[in-house]
């Protein structure tokens, strides 16, 4: 790999995060993603949506008729992303195990972005395990894009400190 102004030019088969477009593009997925909570699969599909945009890994959305529903739960969390729209926050319950705000959904999101209508993102950071194809995925930094990198992806990613401003 060599590096062009300090960002990777990435390898065949890969692709650079700055080369993702702003605003942002949505598009299928091919490989099968799950998601793992408690030694337990809640997430498995071969119909997700990735969202590319410029400086971040790929957020990856689920239909939630292949996420398992019975443990999730909506919380009073709302944001607003200036693309999207407004988001709602889910919760993750399985056994005794809690983890807050560990997902998120556009009900109705913007012009443009309908195709992740309802479906959800989950923050890798919390679960235990998220999967792009076989291929074990790296949480973005700073836990508040939510992106999930692989090897396909090469940086620098946004969402560590002083990244903020690019």
């Amino acid at each position: 790999m060599t590096v062009k102004r300090n960002v990777p030019i990435p390898d065949a088969g890969q692709e650079s995060v700055w080369d993702y477009p702003r605003p942002p593009r949505v598009e299928a997925v091919k490989e099968l993603i799950r998601v793992v909570f408690n030694d337990l699969v809640i997430a498995e599909t071969s119909h997700a949506m990735r969202v590319l945009e410029t400086s971040h890994p790929p957020v990856y959305y689920l239909p939630q008729r292949d996420i398992r529903m019975e443990y999730l739960t909506l919380t009073e969390r709302r944001t607003f992303c200036e693309f999207k729209g407004a988001a709602r926050y889910w919760t993750i319950k399985v056994g005794e195990r809690v983890e807050e705000n560990a997902g998120w959904s556009y009900p109705k999101p913007e012009h443009g972005y309908e195709s992740i209508t309802d479906q959800i993102a989950f923050y890798a950071t919390r679960v235990d395990d998220c999967f792009v194809g076989d291929e074990l995925v790296t949480p973005q930094a700073g836990d508040f894009y939510g992106g999930w990198i692989t090897s396909k992806i090469v940086g620098p990613f946004k969402g560590t400190a002083g990244t903020e401003g690019w």
